[in-house]
Protein backbone atom coordinates (compact mmCIF):
# COMPACT_ATOMS: atom_id res chain seq x y z
CA UNK A 1 0.00 0.00 0.00
CA UNK A 2 1.12 3.35 -0.96
CA UNK A 3 -0.08 6.20 0.72
CA UNK A 4 0.34 10.10 0.70
CA UNK A 5 -1.56 12.92 2.89
CA UNK A 6 -3.10 16.25 2.11
CA UNK A 7 -3.00 18.19 5.33
CA UNK A 8 -5.57 21.08 5.70
CA UNK A 9 -4.68 24.07 7.04
CA UNK A 10 -6.24 25.03 10.27
CA UNK A 11 -5.47 28.75 9.36
CA UNK A 12 -5.12 30.10 5.93
CA UNK A 13 -6.31 28.65 2.54
CA UNK A 14 -5.73 25.05 1.92
CA UNK A 15 -5.14 24.42 -2.01
CA UNK A 16 -4.51 20.21 -2.89
CA UNK A 17 -2.49 21.21 -5.87
CA UNK A 18 -0.55 23.68 -3.85
CA UNK A 19 -0.87 25.62 -7.44
CA UNK A 20 -0.84 29.23 -4.69
CA UNK A 21 0.51 30.18 -2.03
CA UNK A 22 -1.94 30.40 1.22
CA UNK A 23 -3.05 33.73 2.49
CA UNK A 24 -2.28 33.41 5.62
CA UNK A 25 1.47 31.70 6.39
CA UNK A 26 1.61 28.17 8.89
CA UNK A 27 4.10 26.53 10.65
CA UNK A 28 4.39 23.10 8.03
CA UNK A 29 4.63 19.87 9.86
CA UNK A 30 6.81 16.54 10.18
CA UNK A 31 4.13 13.71 9.05
CA UNK A 32 4.64 10.36 9.95
CA UNK A 33 2.31 7.47 9.20
CA UNK A 34 1.60 4.69 11.44
CA UNK A 35 -0.78 1.48 10.39
CA UNK A 36 -2.25 -0.53 12.67
CA UNK A 37 -3.91 -4.39 12.03
CA UNK A 38 -7.79 -5.61 13.94
CA UNK A 39 -6.92 -9.21 14.39
CA UNK A 40 -10.00 -11.65 13.08
CA UNK A 41 -12.53 -11.95 15.94
CA UNK A 42 -11.60 -9.45 18.32
CA UNK A 43 -11.00 -5.57 18.84
CA UNK A 44 -7.61 -5.46 19.41
CA UNK A 45 -4.96 -3.53 16.93
CA UNK A 46 -1.32 -3.93 16.61
CA UNK A 47 0.99 -1.90 15.38
CA UNK A 48 2.14 -2.98 12.10
CA UNK A 49 4.95 -0.29 10.42
CA UNK A 50 5.32 3.49 10.00
CA UNK A 51 6.35 5.05 7.16
CA UNK A 52 9.80 7.65 7.19
CA UNK A 53 9.16 10.63 8.51
CA UNK A 54 8.68 13.75 5.96
CA UNK A 55 9.81 17.84 7.27
CA UNK A 56 8.39 20.57 6.30
CA UNK A 57 5.24 19.76 4.19
CA UNK A 58 1.63 19.45 4.94
CA UNK A 59 0.97 17.21 1.25
CA UNK A 60 3.83 14.33 2.43
CA UNK A 61 4.32 11.27 -0.44
CA UNK A 62 5.60 8.60 1.35
CA UNK A 63 7.99 6.18 -0.25
CA UNK A 64 7.76 3.77 2.28
CA UNK A 65 5.16 0.78 1.17
CA UNK A 66 3.27 -1.39 3.26
CA UNK A 67 3.33 -4.96 1.57
CA UNK A 68 0.36 -7.05 3.42
CA UNK A 69 -1.09 -10.31 2.21
CA UNK A 70 -4.21 -10.28 1.05
CA UNK A 71 -6.72 -13.15 2.51
CA UNK A 72 -10.19 -12.53 0.01
CA UNK A 73 -12.15 -14.65 2.91
CA UNK A 74 -11.01 -12.40 5.85
CA UNK A 75 -12.38 -8.92 6.63
CA UNK A 76 -9.10 -7.07 6.86
CA UNK A 77 -9.50 -3.96 9.48
CA UNK A 78 -6.63 -1.42 8.93
CA UNK A 79 -5.75 1.93 11.00
CA UNK A 80 -3.74 4.78 10.35
CA UNK A 81 -2.96 7.44 12.91
CA UNK A 82 -1.05 10.43 11.32
CA UNK A 83 1.41 12.32 13.82
CA UNK A 84 3.56 15.73 13.79
CA UNK A 85 7.13 14.49 15.09
CA UNK A 86 8.10 16.39 17.66
CA UNK A 87 11.33 14.98 18.95
CA UNK A 88 13.47 12.01 17.85
CA UNK A 89 11.85 9.47 20.16
CA UNK A 90 10.13 5.97 18.79
CA UNK A 91 7.49 6.07 21.33
CA UNK A 92 4.45 7.34 19.42
CA UNK A 93 2.43 8.85 22.57
CA UNK A 94 5.15 11.84 22.26
CA UNK A 95 4.05 13.17 19.28
CA UNK A 96 1.02 15.35 18.43
CA UNK A 97 -1.98 13.32 16.73
CA UNK A 98 -2.99 14.44 13.63
CA UNK A 99 -6.47 12.50 12.76
CA UNK A 100 -6.75 9.09 11.85
CA UNK A 101 -9.01 6.90 9.86
CA UNK A 102 -10.14 3.39 9.11
CA UNK A 103 -10.83 1.19 5.91
CA UNK A 104 -10.55 -2.70 5.13
CA UNK A 105 -7.85 -4.15 2.82
CA UNK A 106 -10.51 -5.33 0.98
CA UNK A 107 -11.80 -1.20 0.28
CA UNK A 108 -8.38 -0.26 -0.94
CA UNK A 109 -7.80 -3.11 -3.22
CA UNK A 110 -11.60 -2.93 -4.88
CA UNK A 111 -11.76 1.16 -5.08
CA UNK A 112 -11.20 1.85 -8.97
CA UNK A 113 -7.93 1.89 -9.92
CA UNK A 114 -6.72 0.64 -6.54
CA UNK A 115 -6.95 4.44 -5.21
CA UNK A 116 -8.81 5.16 -1.91
CA UNK A 117 -9.39 8.31 -0.53
CA UNK A 118 -10.36 9.10 3.06
CA UNK A 119 -10.79 11.70 5.15
CA UNK A 120 -9.22 12.22 8.64
CA UNK A 121 -11.07 12.66 11.64
CA UNK A 122 -10.18 11.93 15.44
CA UNK A 123 -9.56 15.75 16.42
CA UNK A 124 -13.42 17.57 17.53
CA UNK A 125 -14.09 20.62 15.59
CA UNK A 126 -10.95 20.39 13.17
CA UNK A 127 -10.27 19.60 9.42
CA UNK A 128 -7.48 17.37 9.87
CA UNK A 129 -7.08 17.15 6.42
CA UNK A 130 -7.40 13.62 3.56
CA UNK A 131 -4.96 10.60 2.94
CA UNK A 132 -4.97 8.51 -0.16
CA UNK A 133 -4.13 5.28 -0.73
CA UNK A 134 -2.79 2.71 -3.37
CA UNK A 135 -2.40 -0.59 -3.84
CA UNK A 136 -1.40 -3.02 -6.63
CA UNK A 137 -0.85 -6.16 -6.20
CA UNK A 138 3.65 -7.14 -6.42
CA UNK A 139 4.46 -9.86 -9.38
CA UNK A 140 6.45 -12.44 -8.87
CA UNK A 141 9.48 -11.03 -10.11
CA UNK A 142 12.09 -11.32 -7.40
CA UNK A 143 15.35 -9.38 -9.55
CA UNK A 144 17.41 -7.29 -7.47
CA UNK A 145 18.96 -4.28 -9.01
CA UNK A 146 21.69 -2.37 -7.54
CA UNK A 147 22.63 0.99 -9.32
CA UNK A 148 24.88 4.35 -8.98
CA UNK A 149 23.93 7.13 -10.90
CA UNK A 150 25.70 10.38 -11.54
CA UNK A 151 25.00 13.97 -13.35
CA UNK A 152 26.98 16.85 -15.38
CA UNK A 153 26.01 20.64 -15.63
CA UNK A 154 22.82 21.12 -13.73
CA UNK A 155 20.79 24.23 -13.64
CA UNK A 156 22.32 26.12 -10.67
CA UNK A 157 18.96 27.13 -8.31
CA UNK A 158 20.79 28.57 -5.02
CA UNK A 159 21.66 32.10 -5.21
CA UNK A 160 24.47 31.88 -3.34
CA UNK A 161 25.95 28.67 -4.68
CA UNK A 162 24.97 25.75 -6.82
CA UNK A 163 22.64 23.65 -6.41
CA UNK A 164 21.72 20.53 -3.95
CA UNK A 165 20.48 17.97 -6.55
CA UNK A 166 18.51 14.65 -4.95
CA UNK A 167 16.65 12.12 -7.53
CA UNK A 168 12.95 11.11 -7.10
CA UNK A 169 12.24 7.43 -8.67
CA UNK A 170 8.50 7.14 -9.61
CA UNK A 171 6.67 3.88 -10.97
CA UNK A 172 4.07 4.53 -13.56
CA UNK A 173 0.62 2.77 -12.70
CA UNK A 174 -1.76 1.31 -14.91
CA UNK A 175 -4.27 4.45 -14.84
CA UNK A 176 -1.22 6.66 -16.16
CA UNK A 177 -0.48 8.11 -12.73
CA UNK A 178 2.90 7.56 -11.02
CA UNK A 179 3.65 6.91 -7.84
CA UNK A 180 6.97 7.31 -5.59
CA UNK A 181 9.59 4.17 -4.88
CA UNK A 182 12.54 5.52 -4.66
CA UNK A 183 14.60 8.65 -3.13
CA UNK A 184 18.31 9.05 -3.30
CA UNK A 185 19.94 11.15 -0.78
CA UNK A 186 20.82 14.73 -1.33
CA UNK A 187 24.54 16.15 -2.82
CA UNK A 188 25.48 19.32 -1.41
CA UNK A 189 26.43 22.62 -3.39
CA UNK A 190 27.57 20.84 -6.89
CA UNK A 191 26.08 20.40 -10.53
CA UNK A 192 27.49 17.26 -11.12
CA UNK A 193 26.59 14.97 -8.51
CA UNK A 194 27.84 11.21 -8.17
CA UNK A 195 25.71 10.00 -6.23
CA UNK A 196 25.84 6.78 -3.35
CA UNK A 197 24.86 3.24 -5.07
CA UNK A 198 21.35 2.07 -4.07
CA UNK A 199 19.27 -1.35 -4.59
CA UNK A 200 15.75 -1.63 -5.09
CA UNK A 201 13.54 -4.38 -5.72
CA UNK A 202 12.43 -4.42 -9.75
CA UNK A 203 9.40 -4.79 -8.77
CA UNK A 204 9.30 -1.42 -6.59
CA UNK A 205 10.43 0.30 -9.46
CA UNK A 206 8.43 -1.32 -12.21
CA UNK A 207 6.44 -4.08 -10.24
CA UNK A 208 8.41 -6.77 -12.63
CA UNK A 209 7.40 -5.08 -16.50
CA UNK A 210 10.48 -4.59 -17.67
CA UNK A 211 9.25 -2.35 -20.36
CA UNK A 212 6.79 0.24 -17.84
CA UNK A 213 7.97 3.94 -17.48
CA UNK A 214 10.71 4.67 -14.91
CA UNK A 215 9.60 8.81 -13.99
CA UNK A 216 12.61 10.61 -12.64
CA UNK A 217 12.66 14.16 -11.09
CA UNK A 218 16.00 15.84 -10.34
CA UNK A 219 15.29 18.45 -7.74
CA UNK A 220 17.65 21.31 -5.57
CA UNK A 221 16.72 20.83 -1.75
CA UNK A 222 15.79 23.47 -0.05
CA UNK A 223 15.66 23.03 3.93
CA UNK A 224 12.06 24.37 3.94
CA UNK A 225 11.24 22.16 1.78
CA UNK A 226 10.41 24.04 -1.19
CA UNK A 227 12.46 22.08 -3.01
CA UNK A 228 13.15 23.86 -6.43
CA UNK A 229 12.17 21.63 -9.37
CA UNK A 230 15.50 20.94 -12.43
CA UNK A 231 13.76 18.82 -14.56
CA UNK A 232 12.75 15.05 -15.21
CA UNK A 233 13.13 12.20 -17.82
CA UNK A 234 11.87 9.06 -18.18
CA UNK A 235 13.43 5.60 -19.19
CA UNK A 236 12.47 1.71 -18.55
CA UNK A 237 14.18 -0.74 -16.16
CA UNK A 238 14.95 -2.53 -19.52
CA UNK A 239 17.06 0.17 -20.35
CA UNK A 240 18.37 0.58 -17.04
CA UNK A 241 19.76 -3.00 -16.94
CA UNK A 242 21.99 -2.19 -20.00
CA UNK A 243 24.26 -0.53 -17.82
CA UNK A 244 26.74 1.94 -18.61
CA UNK A 245 26.37 2.81 -22.27
CA UNK A 246 25.29 5.45 -24.81
CA UNK A 247 21.73 4.42 -24.41
CA UNK A 248 21.74 5.43 -20.83
CA UNK A 249 22.81 9.08 -20.92
CA UNK A 250 19.49 11.36 -20.55
CA UNK A 251 18.63 14.46 -21.11
CA UNK A 252 16.71 16.61 -18.36
CA UNK A 253 14.18 18.68 -19.91
CA UNK A 254 12.21 21.19 -17.92
CA UNK A 255 10.03 23.60 -19.06
CA UNK A 256 12.09 26.34 -19.85
CA UNK A 257 14.37 24.26 -22.20
CA UNK A 258 16.61 21.30 -22.01
CA UNK A 259 19.91 21.28 -19.71
CA UNK A 260 22.03 18.95 -20.71
CA UNK A 261 22.72 15.99 -17.96
CA UNK A 262 23.84 12.64 -18.01
CA UNK A 263 22.84 10.25 -16.22
CA UNK A 264 24.77 7.23 -17.25
CA UNK A 265 24.24 3.71 -14.93
CA UNK A 266 27.26 2.82 -13.45
CA UNK A 267 26.49 -0.48 -12.11
CA UNK A 268 23.66 -2.83 -11.82
CA UNK A 269 23.07 -5.75 -10.33
CA UNK A 270 20.54 -9.09 -10.43
CA UNK A 271 20.17 -11.69 -7.37
CA UNK A 272 18.03 -13.74 -6.18
CA UNK A 273 16.17 -13.05 -3.12
CA UNK A 274 13.80 -15.73 -1.66
CA UNK A 275 12.11 -13.46 1.07
CA UNK A 276 10.33 -11.31 -1.01
CA UNK A 277 6.27 -11.31 0.22
CA UNK A 278 3.38 -11.35 -1.70
CA UNK A 279 0.84 -8.63 -1.65
CA UNK A 280 -1.96 -11.90 -2.39
CA UNK A 281 -2.19 -15.16 -0.93
CA UNK A 282 -4.87 -16.69 -2.28
CA UNK A 283 -6.19 -19.50 -0.09
CA UNK A 284 -5.75 -22.62 -1.66
CA UNK A 285 -9.30 -24.85 -1.28
CA UNK A 286 -7.19 -28.41 -0.89
CA UNK A 287 -5.84 -26.79 2.18
CA UNK A 288 -8.36 -27.56 5.41
CA UNK A 289 -7.82 -24.41 6.53
CA UNK A 290 -9.88 -22.96 3.67
CA UNK A 291 -13.43 -22.59 4.32
CA UNK A 292 -14.23 -24.34 0.82
CA UNK A 293 -12.40 -27.24 1.41
CA UNK A 294 -13.27 -30.54 -0.10
CA UNK A 295 -13.20 -33.01 2.32
CA UNK A 296 -13.18 -36.33 1.83
CA UNK A 297 -15.26 -37.07 4.83
CA UNK A 298 -18.13 -33.96 5.31
CA UNK A 299 -19.16 -30.80 3.48
CA UNK A 300 -17.84 -27.52 4.23
CA UNK A 301 -20.10 -25.00 5.23
CA UNK A 302 -20.41 -23.76 1.65
CA UNK A 303 -22.05 -27.16 0.23
CA UNK A 304 -24.12 -27.50 4.16
CA UNK A 305 -25.94 -23.89 3.43
CA UNK A 306 -26.52 -24.83 -0.77
CA UNK A 307 -28.26 -27.92 0.18
CA UNK A 308 -30.18 -27.24 3.45
CA UNK A 309 -31.68 -24.12 1.83
CA UNK A 310 -32.34 -25.69 -1.92
CA UNK A 311 -33.67 -29.08 -1.07
CA UNK A 312 -36.60 -27.28 0.67
CA UNK A 313 -36.86 -24.54 -2.04
CA UNK A 314 -36.75 -26.65 -4.94
CA UNK A 315 -40.27 -27.96 -4.27
CA UNK A 316 -41.41 -25.05 -5.27
CA UNK A 317 -39.80 -24.93 -8.78
CA UNK A 318 -41.23 -27.05 -11.42
CA UNK A 319 -38.41 -27.18 -14.01
CA UNK A 320 -35.96 -27.87 -11.03
CA UNK A 321 -33.15 -25.89 -13.12
CA UNK A 322 -30.80 -23.59 -10.82
CA UNK A 323 -28.80 -20.91 -12.52
CA UNK A 324 -25.60 -20.67 -10.51
CA UNK A 325 -23.38 -17.73 -10.40
CA UNK A 326 -19.53 -17.62 -8.32
CA UNK A 327 -18.59 -14.27 -7.54
CA UNK A 328 -14.55 -13.06 -6.49
CA UNK A 329 -12.17 -15.32 -8.98
CA UNK A 330 -9.55 -15.46 -11.89
CA UNK A 331 -11.08 -16.95 -14.81
CA UNK A 332 -9.26 -19.72 -16.79
CA UNK A 333 -7.55 -19.39 -19.57
CA UNK A 334 -6.36 -15.82 -19.41
CA UNK A 335 -6.93 -14.90 -15.45
CA UNK A 336 -9.86 -12.36 -15.98
CA UNK A 337 -11.22 -11.43 -12.90
CA UNK A 338 -14.98 -11.97 -12.31
CA UNK A 339 -18.21 -11.03 -9.99
CA UNK A 340 -21.13 -12.82 -11.53
CA UNK A 341 -19.36 -16.35 -13.98
CA UNK A 342 -21.08 -19.28 -14.32
CA UNK A 343 -20.26 -22.12 -11.87
CA UNK A 344 -20.11 -24.31 -15.05
CA UNK A 345 -17.56 -22.49 -17.06
CA UNK A 346 -17.60 -18.83 -18.50
CA UNK A 347 -19.25 -20.31 -21.94
CA UNK A 348 -21.75 -22.61 -20.30
CA UNK A 349 -25.17 -21.91 -19.01
CA UNK A 350 -25.50 -21.05 -15.37
CA UNK A 351 -28.68 -23.50 -15.06
CA UNK A 352 -27.83 -26.74 -12.82
CA UNK A 353 -30.18 -29.60 -12.44
CA UNK A 354 -31.20 -30.08 -8.97
CA UNK A 355 -29.51 -29.04 -6.08
CA UNK A 356 -27.08 -32.18 -6.80
CA UNK A 357 -26.37 -30.01 -10.18
CA UNK A 358 -25.35 -26.82 -8.44
CA UNK A 359 -23.17 -28.92 -5.87
CA UNK A 360 -21.12 -30.58 -8.75
CA UNK A 361 -20.74 -27.15 -10.68
CA UNK A 362 -19.28 -25.42 -7.38
CA UNK A 363 -16.83 -28.71 -6.78
CA UNK A 364 -15.81 -28.30 -10.31
CA UNK A 365 -15.48 -24.55 -10.18
CA UNK A 366 -12.95 -24.56 -7.39
CA UNK A 367 -10.93 -27.21 -9.24
CA UNK A 368 -10.86 -24.52 -12.26
CA UNK A 369 -10.49 -21.08 -11.16
CA UNK A 370 -8.69 -19.21 -8.78
CA UNK A 371 -10.25 -17.78 -5.84
CA UNK A 372 -9.72 -14.29 -5.43
CA UNK A 373 -10.70 -10.77 -4.51
CA UNK A 374 -12.35 -8.14 -3.70
CA UNK A 375 -15.52 -9.71 -2.96
CA UNK A 376 -18.28 -7.56 -4.66
CA UNK A 377 -22.19 -8.40 -3.99
CA UNK A 378 -23.46 -5.88 -6.63
CA UNK A 379 -22.92 -7.56 -9.89
CA UNK A 380 -24.83 -10.78 -8.75
CA UNK A 381 -27.99 -8.96 -7.07
CA UNK A 382 -28.38 -6.95 -10.87
CA UNK A 383 -27.91 -9.75 -12.83
CA UNK A 384 -30.58 -11.36 -10.84
CA UNK A 385 -32.40 -8.42 -10.78
CA UNK A 386 -32.52 -8.18 -14.21
CA UNK A 387 -34.22 -11.30 -15.06
CA UNK A 388 -37.11 -10.64 -12.05
CA UNK A 389 -37.53 -7.43 -14.50
CA UNK A 390 -38.65 -9.14 -17.24
CA UNK A 391 -41.58 -11.01 -15.09
CA UNK A 392 -43.51 -8.74 -13.19
CA UNK A 393 -47.09 -10.27 -13.12
CA UNK A 394 -46.95 -12.34 -9.97
CA UNK A 395 -46.63 -15.71 -12.32
CA UNK A 396 -43.07 -16.04 -10.99
CA UNK A 397 -40.60 -14.73 -7.77
CA UNK A 398 -36.72 -15.19 -7.77
CA UNK A 399 -34.91 -16.06 -4.46
CA UNK A 400 -31.64 -15.32 -4.37
CA UNK A 401 -29.61 -17.22 -2.07
CA UNK A 402 -25.63 -16.18 -1.48
CA UNK A 403 -23.01 -18.04 0.57
CA UNK A 404 -20.55 -15.51 1.39
CA UNK A 405 -17.36 -15.25 3.96
CA UNK A 406 -18.84 -11.78 5.14
CA UNK A 407 -15.89 -9.50 3.45
CA UNK A 408 -18.03 -6.98 1.35
CA UNK A 409 -15.96 -4.26 -0.78
CA UNK A 410 -18.97 -2.33 -2.62
CA UNK A 411 -21.10 -2.00 0.12
CA UNK A 412 -22.24 1.42 -1.41
CA UNK A 413 -23.07 0.12 -5.08
CA UNK A 414 -24.42 -2.58 -2.65
CA UNK A 415 -27.04 -0.85 -1.20
CA UNK A 416 -27.76 0.95 -4.58
CA UNK A 417 -28.59 -2.56 -5.50
CA UNK A 418 -31.07 -3.73 -3.32
CA UNK A 419 -32.82 -0.47 -3.12
CA UNK A 420 -33.68 -1.16 -6.97
CA UNK A 421 -34.27 -4.75 -6.17
CA UNK A 422 -36.89 -3.75 -3.52
CA UNK A 423 -39.41 -3.29 -5.99
CA UNK A 424 -39.47 -6.64 -7.99
CA UNK A 425 -40.52 -9.92 -7.49
CA UNK A 426 -37.12 -11.10 -5.54
CA UNK A 427 -36.04 -11.82 -1.96
CA UNK A 428 -32.42 -12.63 -1.01
CA UNK A 429 -31.09 -15.04 1.43
CA UNK A 430 -27.36 -14.20 2.30
CA UNK A 431 -25.67 -17.21 4.47
CA UNK A 432 -22.60 -16.35 6.34
CA UNK A 433 -19.68 -18.24 7.06
CA UNK A 434 -16.58 -18.96 8.77
CA UNK A 435 -15.25 -16.71 12.00
CA UNK A 436 -15.76 -13.00 10.43
CA UNK A 437 -17.69 -10.00 11.68
CA UNK A 438 -20.88 -9.42 9.57
CA UNK A 439 -22.02 -6.04 10.70
CA UNK A 440 -21.95 -4.75 6.98
CA UNK A 441 -24.31 -7.61 5.98
CA UNK A 442 -26.63 -6.58 9.53
CA UNK A 443 -26.72 -3.47 7.66
CA UNK A 444 -28.17 -5.01 4.84
CA UNK A 445 -30.92 -6.90 6.41
CA UNK A 446 -33.30 -4.30 6.81
CA UNK A 447 -35.41 -5.70 9.82
CA UNK A 448 -34.91 -3.03 11.99
CA UNK A 449 -33.82 -0.19 9.54
CA UNK A 450 -35.12 -0.39 5.94
CA UNK A 451 -32.15 -0.22 3.83
CA UNK A 452 -31.56 3.08 1.93
CA UNK A 453 -29.39 4.55 -1.29
CA UNK A 454 -28.56 8.11 -2.23
CA UNK A 455 -31.87 9.35 -0.02
CA UNK A 456 -34.31 6.63 -0.93
CA UNK A 457 -35.37 3.76 1.22
CA UNK A 458 -35.88 0.34 0.08
CA UNK A 459 -39.69 -0.34 -1.18
CA UNK A 460 -39.87 -3.30 0.83
CA UNK A 461 -37.34 -5.79 3.22
CA UNK A 462 -36.45 -8.54 0.96
CA UNK A 463 -32.71 -9.80 2.50
CA UNK A 464 -32.88 -12.24 4.93
CA UNK A 465 -29.01 -12.68 6.75
CA UNK A 466 -27.80 -15.80 9.22
CA UNK A 467 -24.56 -16.33 10.12
CA UNK A 468 -24.15 -20.40 10.05
CA UNK A 469 -22.18 -20.74 12.96
CA UNK A 470 -24.85 -19.73 15.26
CA UNK A 471 -27.01 -22.58 14.19
CA UNK A 472 -23.65 -25.39 13.86
CA UNK A 473 -24.73 -28.84 16.34
CA UNK A 474 -22.12 -28.63 18.76
CA UNK A 475 -22.45 -32.23 18.81
CA UNK A 476 -21.23 -32.21 15.27
CA UNK A 477 -24.57 -33.49 13.57
CA UNK A 478 -24.69 -31.78 9.82
CA UNK A 479 -28.02 -32.81 8.85
CA UNK A 480 -29.49 -31.28 12.15
CA UNK A 481 -27.47 -27.88 11.82
CA UNK A 482 -28.60 -27.95 8.21
CA UNK A 483 -32.30 -27.76 9.61
CA UNK A 484 -31.95 -24.93 11.61
CA UNK A 485 -30.40 -23.14 9.11
CA UNK A 486 -32.93 -23.49 6.44
CA UNK A 487 -35.41 -22.95 8.45
CA UNK A 488 -34.57 -19.32 9.71
CA UNK A 489 -33.37 -18.33 6.19
CA UNK A 490 -36.77 -19.36 4.40
CA UNK A 491 -38.90 -18.35 7.24
CA UNK A 492 -39.48 -14.48 5.68
CA UNK A 493 -40.38 -15.72 2.26
CA UNK A 494 -43.48 -16.15 2.48
CA UNK A 495 -44.04 -12.63 3.83
CA UNK A 496 -41.91 -11.15 1.74
CA UNK A 497 -43.74 -12.85 -1.62
CA UNK A 498 -47.49 -11.38 -0.38
CA UNK A 499 -45.68 -7.87 -0.04
CA UNK A 500 -44.37 -8.06 -3.50
CA UNK A 501 -47.82 -9.20 -4.37
CA UNK A 502 -50.29 -6.95 -2.58
CA UNK A 503 -48.10 -3.61 -3.76
CA UNK A 504 -48.49 -4.42 -7.45
CA UNK A 505 -52.49 -5.52 -6.27
CA UNK A 506 -52.62 -9.13 -7.54
CA UNK A 507 -54.93 -11.41 -6.33
CA UNK A 508 -54.30 -14.90 -5.48
CA UNK A 509 -55.63 -17.10 -7.97
CA UNK A 510 -59.09 -19.48 -7.13
CA UNK A 511 -58.03 -22.57 -5.01
CA UNK A 512 -59.86 -24.82 -7.94
CA UNK A 513 -58.35 -22.71 -10.65
CA UNK A 514 -56.19 -25.00 -13.03
CA UNK A 515 -54.21 -22.17 -13.45
CA UNK A 516 -50.51 -22.54 -12.22
CA UNK A 517 -49.17 -21.22 -8.98
CA UNK A 518 -46.46 -18.45 -8.70
CA UNK A 519 -43.16 -20.22 -9.46
CA UNK A 520 -39.73 -19.30 -7.05
CA UNK A 521 -37.25 -19.38 -9.47
CA UNK A 522 -34.09 -19.74 -7.03
CA UNK A 523 -30.49 -18.21 -7.88
CA UNK A 524 -27.64 -18.96 -6.26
Amino acid sequence: IHLFRNMMASIGEFDPLNTRVPATKIEVTVSLVVLYLQAVGTKEWREFGRTEVIDNTRSPDFVRKFVLDFFFEEKQNLRFDVYNVDSRSCNISKHDFLGQTFCTLGEIIGSTGGRLEKTLSGIPGKKCGVIIFTAEELSNCRDIATMQLCANKLDKKDFFGKSDPFLVFYRSNEDGTFTICHKTEVIKNTLNPVWQPFTIPVRALCNGDYDRTVKVDVYDWDRDGSHDFIGEFTTSYRELSRGQNQFNVYEVRHDMGVVCCFLPLLRKEQTYHPSLYYIVNVCNPSQPTSLHYMSPYQMNAYAMALKAVGEIIQDYDSDKLFPAYGFGAKLPPDGKISHAFPLGGEDESPNCVGIEGVLEAYFQSLRTVQLYGPTNFAPVINKVANCAAEITDGSQYFVLLMITDGVISDMVQTKEAVVNAASLPLSIIIVGVGPAEFDAMEELDGDEVRVSSRGRLAERDIVQFVPFRDYIDRSGNQVLSMARLAKDVLAEIPDQLLSFMKSRGIEPRPALSTSPLPELHRHI
